[in-house]
């Protein structure tokens, strides 16, 4: 849960970024929190019996693992001492509590969870499947949220998926609350960055409010909200807040309840506090205060939790990179799903293929930095690309499918056309260079264009109106018939012309307002003259040519 309002608190910080933006990021996950989320998204016992939340875990961790991330699954060790009640109030007392020691319950003694409890189970095959994905786990000594927060301080990981708002409480920059897949997929992400910059709170300040609103670790002071927690805390300033709240105690919040505001002498020992006092020493100041001290157990949880170090062997293992086990998978997804190899092949393995196009990616894009431009065939690793299928639209984005080298049992799949550009653009032009190749291939030939057909139609009409001329000139040969023994070639004019020319002879003959009915092509000398001839025979072959291209 983590502290009360917080995350209302923080809404102002909130960032909602597309899913790609985690690519090639390190990330660390609160594996119980996602748990819980798939939990309460499948609440009937039909869901239980699918294992709806591990399937969900599988889709989630692939769609992660496409996008190159190294993740690293944190999950909950011992329960912290002041955590104890908070922690028999969520279940209920429904478990039973077993203590690290044989000794009675003690107050600062942590507590060994129930592993043979229905989440502890859930827990043990989310393991199981992050181990045959290739994404390793680590245990934490005491809260999972707090492992991760050390994770990313040290720089071991960029940043931390929780919903538990007491991680920033332990130190954390980065944490994505939220994850959306399918169209439009997206995170929510909250930076400390922006908390400190845009709201003027700190951890410290993020502790006070802690105290005052409540968390896993303590109640609530009565009579506080969020507003009023807010401005009291603000007012002290996050360098001596955790001060005056070890020496003072709930004299802080009695005082802002009578009078409203903090007063003038207050506000004078706020100030002369030594504000660049690092967190060791406000624990240090604490413990010699002369006052009740009754925050300073909540304190020093959120200041000091027991976590693995950042040199221990714990961490340098989940920090190594772990290989995909793809038989291992295969019993996992048919024990667990019902899966055949092949439908859990189909799942999977295009996810890695990508993953490894995007390492393929990185190092094409570093040996260019360092100077180094690489041709694609003396890589020395092989690109996983063998040819691009074809150019898609996925969710109006540019998109190829393509077919892999390299990874037994898959076929073409579907990647970003960006992705391709960056890791291998030479295969994006030999795609181009082949289909300009088919596309000469298939040309058809050249189809007669309007203007094309309309610089016919005036040369046939040209010869027309020279052969009408022509034949004016020789009456006796315009109207008769041709001897019996030739067999002369006749052009009806007053059949259909071709529909493309219609419009064009029937302007033809209004502009000369003469009307033609028969051209009588003649091959004696005695019937025609040889201007006459030598006109006929070019009209006959011209209109053999153009039958030929029209028809």
């Amino acid at each position: 849960m983590g502290v009360k309002n917080l995350w209302d608190i923080l809404e102002s910080c909130k960032k909602t970024l597309p899913l790609h933006h985690l690519q090639n990021r390190r990330l660390c996950v609160d594996l119980s929190c996602w748990l819980i989320q798939f939990q309460n998204a499948g609440r009937l016992p039909a869901c239980s019996k699918e294992k709806i939340y591990l399937r969900n875990l599988f889709h989630r961790l692939r769609a992660l693992i496409s996008l190159n991330c190294s993740l690293i699954l944190v999950t909950d060790g011992s329960i912290p001492s002041i955590k104890l009640s908070t922690y028999r109030r969520r279940l209920g007392l429904c478990e039973v509590i077993q203590y690290d020691t044989n000794s009675q319950p003690m107050p600062s003694v942590s507590l060994r969870r129930n592993m043979g409890s229905e989440f502890s189970c859930m827990i043990k095959e989310a393991k199981v499947l992050g181990t045959a994905l290739g994404v390793p786990f680590l245990d934490g000594l005491e809260e999972a949220e707090a492992q991760c927060a050390l994770l990313n301080v040290e720089s071991l990981c960029d940043g931390c998926f929780s919903t538990d708002s007491d991680i920033f409480l332990f130190g954390a920059r980065t944490v994505y609350r939220d994850i959306f897949l399918g169209e439009g997929s997206y995170v929510t992400c909250y930076e400390m960055e922006d908390i400190e910059r845009q709201l003027g709170f700190g951890r410290n300040s993020l502790i006070s409010l802690a105290l005052l609103l409540g968390s896993d670790y303590s109640q609530r002071v009565h009579g506080f909200g969020p507003e009023s927690a807010c401005r009291i805390v603000k007012s002290l300033g996050d360098d001596s807040v955790l001060h005056q709240f070890i020496s003072e105690g709930l004299k802080i919040a009695r005082v802002y309840k009578g009078r409203k505001k903090i007063t003038k002498e207050l506000r004078s020992n706020v100030n002369n506090e030594n504000k660049h006092g690092n967190q060791q020493s406000v624990c240090a100041e604490a413990q010699n205060a002369e006052s009740d001290g009754q925050y300073l157990d909540v304190i020093n949880a959120f200041l000091k939790p027991k976590c693995h170090s950042a040199d221990s062997e714990a961490v340098k293992r989940v920090c190594t990179q772990h290989p995909f086990q793809r038989v291992q998978l295969h019993h996992v997804c048919e024990k667990y799903f019902g899966w055949s190899p092949d439908k859990t092949d189909q799942y999977i393995l295009p996810k890695i293929a990508e993953r490894d196009l995007r390492r393929f990616a990185n190092l094409r894009s570093t040996s260019s930095e360092l100077g180094a431009r690489i041709p694609l065939h003396m890589m020395p690793v092989p690109c996983p690309v063998s040819a691009i299928v074809k150019l898609r639209k996925v969710q109006g984005q540019d998109h190829y499918e393509v077919s892999w080298q390299g990874f037994d049992g898959l076929g073409n799949s579907i990647v970003p056309a960006d992705l391709i550009e960056s890791a291998c653009p030479e295969r994006i032009a030999e795609y181009v260079g082949k289909k300009a190749e088919v596309k000469q291939q298939n040309r058809k030939p050249r189809r007669l264009t309007k203007a094309l057909v309309n610089q016919i139609d005036l040369q046939l009409q040209g010869l027309l109106l020279s052969i009408e001329s022509q034949s004016k000139t020789l009456p006796e040969t315009a109207n008769c018939l041709p001897p019996p023994s030739a067999a002369p070639e006749v052009i009806d004019l007053c059949s259909p012309s071709p529909p493309l020319r219609a419009c064009q002879v029937a302007k033809c003959q209004k502009s000369i307002d003469m009307h033609v009915n028969v051209i009588d092509i003649h091959e004696s000398d005695n019937d025609a003259s040889p201007e006459h001839e030598r006109k006929a025979r070019e009209l006959r072959l011209f209109i053999d040519s153009i039958r030929e291209d029209l028809y």
